[in-house]
């Protein structure tokens, strides 16, 4: 990790000697307000972790999320919705925003995530693996195929030469995940560390289709960022060593 943060920090320091006058570097009392971070739905659970480590860190900071689909979030900053930091589920999703002009350093992968099958306690549909999505009789979640989840869901199926039958297509990861654990489908594709996430109320699947769709998740400050230096220090934080144990235990690997 400690090359990840290397790049990080070089990036980052661009960012808070172009910001505003008063911004200062990411160390002691200069941090500090409301840092704003915009993050893929899939990191609702170790961002909020990491929110709060980063605050009792930094104890004159407050991090506030937006958790959402990644394309949604993109759109919004483009729109000019106040933000300090973009963490996207794909990069895609960070290169619209870097064409908008909104990044204008380097994005860093800090973690990446697979897909794997969700199926409710007890499997019910006596679900397998992925030729199931094909059977028209399962009732079957996917995201939508312009979210990242949706994206990877539609390589996987291209792969394993699978056309796909869903009921229906869910807004983002953690949607399609609760249509699982109400028990209102037989399956879903969501990422591995959804399946974590939702302990026992849900069981994954693994299937080698998915090695073909791994997600990288960028991160980066916003060019007009109302907090850079808050920006710049919870960037490090998430690509610091001490992040790391956070994501290995909901299942994230490494880059």
């Amino acid at each position: 990790m400690m090359r990840k943060l290397g790049a990080v920090v070089a990036a980052v320091a661009m960012v808070a000697g172009c910001g505003t006058d008063d911004a200062e570097p990411a160390t002691g009392d200069a941090v500090s307000g409301t840092v704003t971070v915009f993050a893929a739905a899939s990191l609702t659970e170790t961002f909020t972790e990491l929110g709060e480590q980063f605050e009792a860190a930094y104890p004159g900071a407050k991090v506030v999320f937006n958790f959402g689909a990644s394309s949604a979030l993109a759109q919004q900053i483009g729109q000019g919705a106040p933000a300090d930091v973009f963490a996207a589920a794909a990069p895609r999703n960070m290169q619209q925003v870097q064409d908008g002009g909104d990044v204008t350093v380097a994005p860093v992968t800090f973690v990446r995530n697979r897909l794997e099958i969700a199926v409710p306690a007890g499997n019910p549909g006596r679900i397998t693996g992925l030729a199931d999505f094909g059977r028209a009789e399962l009732t079957i979640a996917l995201c939508a195929e312009q979210v990242p989840c949706g994206a990877a869901a539609a390589t996987v199926f291209r792969t394993a030469s699978i056309t796909p039958q869903p009921d229906t297509r869910e807004a983002d990861v953690k949607a399609a995940l609760t249509k699982v654990t109400l028990g209102e489908v037989d399956a879903a594709l969501v990422y591995r560390t959804d399946v974590r996430a939702a302990g026992d109320k849900v069981q994954g699947i693994d299937f080698p289709e998915a090695a073909s769709a791994v997600n990288d998740y960028p991160i980066a400050p916003l060019s007009e960022a109302p907090n850079a230096a808050a920006a710049t220090a919870f960037v490090q934080f998430v690509t610091s060593e001490q992040a790391d144990p956070v994501f290995a235990a909901a299942g994230f690997d490494q880059p």
